[in-house]
């Protein structure tokens, strides 16, 4: 009965770490720009707020009025310039424009040639999300090794530990590909 906990344990580990490297995955994704204004697409910008280093959602509402526009309203209307510059040094790749109160940036079409850009780099993060998967089942299939090793699993218990952790990996790497194929769908679309 030990045995079996102890391998529970191990799977149950491996698979909420699977799910948040399949999570980390998806959360890149959503900062890769498309041809749609999305306010995730400000999410990797930081801004020198007084000395510290500070997340831009953190100082401002953003918003998605439009399609093609995105708004950022600071909390604080004597940020707004940091803010702008902390825009225009990052790569995201849009141009800010104020009126003192609010900052607009206006998502430009994506070029043919862009697109294609765009689905190689989410195609490259989607790996960066199997690998990491992929990893955690290397480790905890190492871990199952090592209790059969030491004497506290028996070759049964670890080839079912292995069989149900194989299953979490495919489960895991085939919700990647669906969000990729979507990401890239969405990239794609004119």
């Amino acid at each position: 009965m030990a045995t079996e906990s102890l391998i529970d344990e191990l799977l149950q580990d491996a698979r909420e770490r699977m799910i948040k490297s399949a999570e980390a995955a998806q959360h890149e994704f959503a900062t890769v720009r498309t041809g749609r204004a999305s306010p995730a697409l400000l999410d990797r910008i930081v801004v020198d707020y007084y000395g510290a280093v500070t997340p831009l959602n953190q100082l401002s509402t953003i918003s998605a009025p439009e399609a093609r526009l995105l708004t950022v309203q600071p909390y604080d209307k004597s940020s707004i310039k940091t803010i702008e510059k902390a825009i225009n040094e990052s790569d995201v790749g849009l141009h800010p424009s104020n009126d003192g109160n609010l900052i607009r940036l206006v998502v430009p079409e994506l070029t043919e040639e862009r697109r294609r850009e765009l689905v190689k780099v989410v195609r490259n993060l989607a790996e960066e999300g199997r690998v990491a998967i992929r990893n955690i089942r290397r480790d905890t299939m190492h871990q199952l090794r090592e209790l059969k090793s030491e004497g506290e699993a028996s070759s049964d218990d670890e080839h079912r530990a292995e069989v149900e952790l194989q299953k979490l990996t495919d489960a895991r790497v085939g919700e990647l590909d669906k969000a990729l194929k979507a990401k890239e769908e969405e990239i794609l679309e004119v």
